[in-house]
C-alpha cells in the first residue's frame, strides 16, 4: 500500500433522505457517507444510509481499525450506523467522534440516544467491536494519527454542524455541507476550511432560484460553491448533498453550468472515488 495515498470515495452523497428508483441511478440514493484514506488509515465522515456498504467494503479488506466523524446528527447523517458491520465484529476498533454538540450532550450520549429501542432493537452495548468515543469542540484541531490534522469550524446549520478540513502528506480535503449561506457574503469559518484545498466537498442542496423560499433550512447552492472555489483558490469542487427530488438529469445540468464558470466542479455520485 502507498503509505501516503490520500483517496475520497464518496458511499452516500443524497441529503434529506434516501431515493430510489430510475430517475437516480447515476448518481445514486443513499444519504451522507464520505471515506477518507489516508495511508493505511479510513476514516469516515457522516454515517447516513451509505455507511452501510462502507462497512461491508472495510470488512471485505480485513482492516481493524475505524474512525467514524460526525458532522451532526440529523438522520440523514446517522441512520446507517446501526447497519455498520465493522461495530460488530471483536476484532474490530472504532472510535466515533462529534463537535457539534460539545458541552449539550456526549458523544456516547448521541449514539446510545439514538440506538436504542424503541427506535431501534437494541442498544450499542450489542457492539463486539472495541467502541471509543471522542468529544471535541469546534475549533479543535484533531490529531487521530500520526501525519493526520484534521481543522474543524462550525456551519450555519439548524442545531449545529462541524465543518472540518482533512490535511494529509501535503494535500487537502474540505468537507463543507449541512450549512447555508448569506446572500452576498463568504462564511470566514468556510474561507478558512477551504482555502488553497485540493478537493472542497460541498453543500449544493439547493439553486440561487429556490433559496428564498428555503431560508432557515440550512442548505446551500452550486452557483455559491463555485463563487467559494474561485475565492479559495482550490483545485476541484464537489457538488455534494443532493436533494432528494434531484434528477440524474438535473444533476447533469448541474454539473454542466457549474463547469462552465469553475472547470473542476462536478457533481458528486455513490461510489465515486478521487486520489488527490
Amino acid at each position: 500500500m502507498n503509505d501516503e495515498i490520500f483517496r475520497v470515495k464518496f458511499w452516500g452523497t443524497r441529503g434529506s433522505v434516501s431515493v430510489s428508483g430510475p430517475e437516480f441511478r447515476r448518481y445514486g440514493g443513499s444519504t451522507a457517507c464520505v471515506e477518507v484514506q489516508c495511508g493505511k488509515h479510513k476514516l469516515i465522515f457522516d454515517a447516513g444510509s451509505g455507511v452501510r456498504q462502507a462497512g461491508e467494503g472495510i470488512s471485505r479488506e480485513g482492516s481493524d481499525q475505524v474512525d467514524i466523524f460526525f458532522t451532526h446528527c440529523h438522520y440523514d447523517h446517522i441512520i446507517g450506523l446501526p447497519y455498520f458491520m465493522p461495530m460488530y465484529n471483536p476484532m474490530m476498533n472504532v472510535r466515533l467522534w462529534s463537535g457539534h454538540l460539545a458541552g449539550v450532550m456526549t458523544t456516547r450520549e448521541m449514539v446510545k440516544q439514538f440506538m436504542r429501542p424503541p427506535w431501534f432493537p437494541v442498544d450499542p452495548d450489542i457492539c463486539k467491536a472495541s467502541l471509543g468515543f471522542r468529544d471535541f469542540r469546534s475549533g479543535d484541531v484533531l490529531e487521530p494519527y500520526e501525519g493526520i490534522k484534521i481543522r474543524t469550524e462550525s456551519l450555519n446549520h439548524p442545531g449545529g454542524c462541524i465543518g472540518y478540513r482533512i490535511e494529509w502528506a501535503g494535500r487537502v480535503l474540505a468537507l463543507v455541507y449541512d450549512t447555508e449561506h448569506e446572500a452576498g457574503k463568504l462564511d470566514p469559518a468556510v474561507m478558512r476550511l477551504i482555502e488553497g484545498a485540493d478537493l472542497v466537498v460541498y453543500d449544493c442542496t439547493y439553486t440561487e432560484d429556490e433559496m428564498p423560499r428555503r431560508f432557515g433550512y440550512g442548505h446551500s447552492t452550486w452557483q455559491h460553491g463555485v463563487l467559494l472555489a474561485e475565492a479559495g483558490k482550490i483545485g476541484k469542487l464537489a457538488l455534494f448533498h443532493h436533494a432528494p427530488s434531484r434528477t440524474d438529469d438535473e444533476l447533469d445540468e448541474f454539473e454542466r453550468l457549474s463547469k462552465e464558470r469553475f472547470a473542476g466542479a462536478f457533481s458528486a455520485r455513490d461510489f465515486q472515488e478521487i486520489e488527490l
